[in-house]
This record gives structure tokens, C-alpha cells and sequence, in this order.
């Protein structure tokens, strides 16, 4: 693995296209030939990570599968217990619940905004215009003192509490390196609605020719957050298809009324 060299970061300022990037079309395609190249991140079947999780100073080990179908797991290892979150197996998403260590299924409001995201792998501005989004370049701000390029993703709305709503995110780009270094945007439920939620992304390296993120963060912005940190990606993975299936030995929210 190695990460993004200098060579090619002074290959793209010598380039009038991207030193000039005046448009949010024009930093998109700087991004995609800088990371690897949008057909490569296309052809892509999904992707597997292994990874750690740094809670109040607790590390936790987690696995996370998305595969471009919309199957998608987080299998989190606490205590010597394998927790799941977030499967999808295409209709049904469900979890464990950290008390009851029982699977639950998700209330279909959840499941309906969840699957929006699905045709989002592995990104979201991959043929956005084809999904029905707009983009929008906002300006330049600067973020951890870094000086970046604000473009404004919205998406299809979601359902909170039965109503229709944007959706709605800020992406940040280094104006050297043209990748995200943040995201952000509003939540819209739970005891945090309001807040700004703030993802961060740093330390791009290089897997077959494709660049990821293996350092992130995600918080509230100006607030606490979460260090995450990834070992090791493995694209396109060989995943046995059960291990999505909501069976019949889980216990759902209606069972339990």
C-alpha cells in the first residue's frame, strides 16, 4: 500500500483543469481520476474492512461488508460476543439489541430511508445526476486548516415521522488533493435533532489501484467524536449470503408487544 505521493500532487496543480476546478462538475471528475478512476470504482462488487472503533478510550474491533447489491453488515467484537448491526439482506434491516443481544428488525420508516442509500455504493456522486441528486459548489471553506472546496449533495428525500424532507449534505474537498476530508450534515431524529452531525476522512491509501480513507472520525461537529481506524480492505469479497438473512429464531419489536 502507499499513499497518495507527491509526484501526483504536483501533476494536478500543473493541470489547468484542476487549478482552475471552478465548477462542482469539474472537482467530482478531478476526484474520481485522483483516487483511481469512477469505471474502476464501478466495476466494483463490493468492499470488506477490517477495523477499529476507539470509544472513551476503549477499542473495538469491527468488520464492516458492503456489497453492491445493497447487502450490508457491521458485525461489531465486544466482550467476546459478535454484535450486528445494520444488516440489510436487500429488504429487511435489522440489528442486535445491545441488551437483549436479540435480532430486531428495523420500523419501516428506518428500512424505507435506509434503502435509498443503497444505489449510493461505493459513492455517492457515481452517476448522481442518473439518481435524481443535485450538486452544487458552495464556495471554498477552511477545515481543520485545511482549505477546501464546499460543494452541497441533496439527494432523495427521506421520511421523518411520516414526512417527506431534504436530504441533505455538505462535502468538503482538499483544493490540492480534490478528495473529501469532511461531511456534514443534520440530523433529523433522536435526542441530537438539530445537531450537525460531522464526518471526517484522512490518510488516503492505495488498494488494486484504488484510493480509501483508512482514518475517520464521526461526531457532532465542535463536538466529541469517534476515532476510527481501518487496517486492511479487501475488494470484492466472497460473502456467504446467509449470514444477511433475518431468521426465524430472531425476535422482532412485534413479538415483543
Amino acid at each position: 500500500m502507499k499513499t497518495i505521493k507527491l509526484i501526483l500532487v504536483l501533476a494536478i496543480l500543473a493541470s489547468p483543469l484542476f487549478s482552475k476546478a471552478q465548477t462542482a462538475d469539474e472537482i467530482i471528475e478531478n476526484y474520481f481520476e485522483n483516487i483511481g478512476g469512477m469505471d474502476n470504482f464501478k466495476a466494483l462488487e463490493g468492499v470488506k474492512m477490517i477495523a477499529k472503533v476507539n470509544q472513551q478510550g476503549m477499542e473495538i474491533p469491527l468488520e464492516i461488508i458492503q456489497l453492491k447489491d445493497g447487502r450490508q453488515m457491521t458485525i461489531i467484537n465486544f466482550q467476546g460476543k459478535q454484535i450486528m448491526q445494520g444488516v440489510f439482506d436487500g429488504e429487511t434491516l435489522w440489528s442486535h439489541n445491545f441488551m437483549t443481544m436479540k435480532a430486531e428488525k428495523s420500523d419501516a420508516e428506518t428500512t424505507e430511508n435506509f434503502k435509498l442509500n443503497t444505489n449510493d455504493f461505493p459513492d455517492s456522486f457515481i452517476d448522481y445526476r442518473e439518481k435524481g441528486y443535485t450538486v452544487e459548489l458552495m464556495g471554498n471553506e477552511t477545515i481543520d486548516g485545511t482549505e477546501t472546496f464546499k460543494i452541497k449533495l441533496v439527494k432523495e428525500p427521506i421520511t421523518v415521522d411520516g414526512n417527506k424532507e431534504e436530504d441533505i449534505s455538505y462535502y468538503f474537498f482538499d483544493t490540492e488533493n480534490f478528495v473529501p476530508i469532511a461531511v456534514q450534515s443534520e440530523i433529523k431524529s433522536g435526542q441530537a435533532k438539530g445537531m450537525i452531525q460531522e464526518i471526517t476522512m484522512s490518510d488516503y491509501q492505495e488498494i488494486e489501484g484504488l484510493y480509501f480513507p483508512y482514518s475517520m472520525t464521526q461526531g457532532i461537529k465542535d463536538g466529541a467524536s469517534n476515532p476510527l481506524t481501518i487496517e486492511s480492505i479487501e475488494l470484492n469479497p466472497i460473502v456467504d449470503g446467509a449470514a444477511f438473512v433475518f431468521t426465524k429464531e430472531t425476535v422482532t419489536e412485534e413479538d415483543k408487544k
